[in-house]
């Protein structure tokens, strides 16, 4: 019996997470779970799944938690979800947080022992170097969640890395593929977060928008994989069926493909090596007509060609980017900026940075928090 700790349970990942959890329960079993804002179904998830530790933001709704629930430790802030992936009895810690807060989790999970599933990109972008150190000293696994590296990752199996010759992730092209930058002055927020073919947050919803969801996974995929930037290709393929590939150096390429749905990346990071049987839809190729693919624009979709940059240059460039596009995004979800100053302001914000190199986890901390500050300050 694996036992997962669920970091972010009541988001779109930890709610499929959870799903996962439902169908195989003489196998898998909730050790911890944590939550923002939504009480509610927390509340249900506890009732249903017996977590030992529960975390929640903030420490009113701990403290209502508590008056709800006996025997059961409840925390709150990143101190108490960090708290809760680290001290829980969990084999696996699933990070499916939203943003930078997932980092402090994830190394202290790491630390204490702990194997990653990891949908939260955000802590490759900004800690990379610091966290695959961590999974080499403290010899854990990551296990990634997010589709495209997921795919990578079943793609490489029984495949030796050096005879990858590159990678290249698909990009669904987001609902504004197409546009130019003319079309994209007056998208709106609930524009950008209807998403073709996934359902996903808000936050990820609009990165995928800017393609800058496309950008941060180029870097996420650089330090998963040990792979030089310019040996990860990017390509728009509409249909979202097939989730990523792997060239080798003979010209083979392999793809994995499936139904966009984020239970089975899920299942298959829990399971792993074993693949598990479940009651998902089949691809039905008779169905689906053609695959079709197109070059990504990245004169409209900036985002993707900073992040190619900033991995690129390195240092803090990547805390910079993650730290200004996170803080932006949530202005344009106020609808306090419109939808091209968030690239645009990113553009500047890099333009202007001083790099520090050889970053630790406190330089990425203090770098992440001066950013943010500066974006509120100078972008509204």
């Amino acid at each position: 019996m694996k036992k997962i700790a669920i970091l972010g349970s009541t988001g779109s990942i930890g709610t499929q997470a959870l799903d996962v959890i439902r169908q195989n329960k003489d196998l898998f079993q909730v050790s911890a779970l944590t939550a923002g804002k939504n009480i509610e179904l927390l509340l249900e998830q506890i009732k249903e799944f017996n977590p030992e530790i529960v975390a929640v933001a903030e420490e009113k709704d701990a403290l209502e938690l508590k008056g709800k629930v006996k025997n059961l430790d409840v925390l709150w802030g990143i101190e108490g979800i960090t708290c809760a992936a680290r001290d829980s009895g969990s084999d696996m810690v699933l990070n499916a947080l939203v943003g930078m807060m997932g980092l402090l989790p994830t190394y202290h999970s790491i630390k204490a022992g702990k194997d990653i599933a990891l949908a939260n990109k955000e802590t490759l972008v900004a800690g990379g170097s610091v966290i695959m150190q961590a999974v080499q000293d403290y010899n854990v696994q990551i296990f990634p969640v997010d589709s495209e590296h997921s795919a990578i990752f079943q793609c490489l199996q029984g495949n030796k890395r050096e005879n990858m010759k590159k990678i290249i992730l698909t990009a669904s092209g987001g609902p504004f593929r197409g546009y130019s930058l003319e079309g994209l002055k007056g998208v709106r927020p609930e524009d950008a977060l209807k998403h073709p073919n996934w359902s996903m947050g808000s936050k990820i919803t609009i990165d995928s928008a800017t393609l800058m969801n496309k950008g941060l996974e180029i870097i996420e995929a650089a330090w998963l994989f040990n792979v030089p930037w310019d040996k990860i290709d990017v390509i728009v393929h509409p249909q979202s069926l097939i989730h990523s590939m792997v060239e080798y150096m003979d010209g083979s390429i392999m793809a994995q493909l499936g139904i966009p749905d984020m239970r089975v990346p899920i299942q298959y990071a829990f399971s792993f090596p074993q693949r598990l049987s479940n009651n998902l839809e089949s691809l039905d190729f008779n169905s689906i007509g053609s695959f079709t693919f197109e070059k990504p624009n990245k004169e409209v979709f900036k985002c993707l060609q900073l992040a190619y940059d900033a991995i690129k240059e390195g240092g803090s460039y990547p805390v910079v980017l993650n730290a200004a596009n996170e803080v932006l995004v949530h202005l344009f979800l106020e609808k306090k900026i419109n939808f091209l100053d968030i690239q645009n302001n990113i553009i500047r914000i890099i333009e202007t940075h001083n790099p520090v190199y050889h970053l630790d986890l406190d330089d990425i901390l203090e770098i992440d928090k001066e950013i943010r500050e500066k974006v509120l300050k100078e972008c509204l």
